[in-house]
């Protein structure tokens, strides 16, 4: 039998403090060279304006074996009421090949996706961090805000965006069911930013919407919004002034603009990158070393999150009764 999952059954069995805990231990497998991860397979579907990515995982030791299709076809609101991205996550049995589980990817992707900027603050941050800088206000950031709650504790919660005051409003009025410290909203980013103590943007920008003069001594940085060539959050002084780690440095060089631009320009180089988390979280390099230095996160997803995540959401729902069962 095969457990088909919806959304709601993802959202009823997975929680953040949970995929920190799964993230772990599959950076912890990659960084001991115990997984496979091709590289992700794009497939272009220009007559519909929509574009196809493949990525497959397997972690030996967490046996967790499957592969997430995400489809972004622009046109999808405008012409047929449908979300411009879709995620399907397909599990299998290692054992058999058999698929073990169907489920919806989208929610999934937005915790495994927080739930790295979460982790990577549990090592890069300063312990004593209480104010946190958010850039968004979108599902992405919803769960971002979580997962840096959930490893430090904070006071403060500083919400960034420029969507209209009343999403702005919503969002917060959502965070405050969820999050107990102090949440306001910020009409200058330049102040948010410099009474921060950990930064964390998760937008749509094209071009780098903070400044490294703006961040104080002992700042953390998670950069998890912009995942192409093209685009760029971070300015290259702060990428300059940082102790870099990336999820995967390999994967980053092919994707992340917040890199590849300063690169290109001569400004910054592959070589000053630290390394990658989970070298960090098996402490095979250092993570942060003192007070005073600036860290910077730079994220831009791999399959490994989703399928060891995808395997945990089906055992909890096994265990919770939640979901569907169906033969092929």
């Amino acid at each position: 039998m095969t457990k088909l999952l919806s959304k709601n059954d993802v959202k009823k069995v997975l929680s953040i403090k949970d995929t920190i805990e799964i993230l772990e231990e599959a950076f912890s497998e990659l960084s001991n060279a115990n997984t496979e991860m091709p590289v992700r397979t794009q497939i272009a579907v220009s007559d519909n304006n929509g574009l196809a990515l493949f990525m497959p995982a397997y972690l030996k030791s967490m046996r967790a074996l499957g592969i997430k299709v995400v489809t972004t076809y622009k046109e999808n609101p405008s012409k047929y009421n449908l979300p411009n991205i879709i995620g399907t996550i397909t599990l299998l049995d290692e054992k058999t090949g058999v698929p073990l589980s169907i489920m919806d990817g989208g929610y999934l992707t937005a915790m495994r996706t927080g739930g790295a900027a979460g982790l990577a603050s549990k090592y890069l941050a300063r312990k004593d961090a209480k104010v946190h800088t958010l850039f968004g206000s979108g599902g992405m950031a919803f769960t971002h805000a979580l997962a840096v709650d959930s490893v430090r504790s904070l006071e403060k919660l500083i919400i960034f965006s420029l969507d209209p005051i009343e999403k702005r409003e919503a969002f917060k009025d959502q965070l405050n069911e969820k999050i107990s410290c102090e949440i306001i909203l910020a009409d200058n980013a330049e102040d948010a930013v410099r009474e921060a103590d950990i930064v964390t943007l998760i937008t749509t920008a094209k071009n780098p919407i903070i400044s490294g003069d703006w961040l104080q001594p002992g700042t953390h940085v998670n950069g998890n919004g912009s995942h192409t060539p093209s685009m760029r959050e971070i300015d290259t002084l702060t990428i300059q002034n940082a102790k870099v780690v990336c999820d995967l440095i390999e994967a980053c060089k092919p994707e992340a603009g917040d890199f590849i631009i300063p690169v290109e320009q001569g400004e910054w180089k592959w070589e000053d990158a630290h390394g990658s988390l989970g070298d960090v979280i098996t402490g095979k390099i250092s993570g942060r070393e003192n007070d005073d230095e600036i860290t910077l996160f730079k994220g831009v997803g791999l399959a490994i999150q989703d399928i060891s995540t995808a395997l945990a959401v089906y055992k909890k729902a096994n265990e919770m009764s939640v979901g569907s069962e169906f033969k092929f």
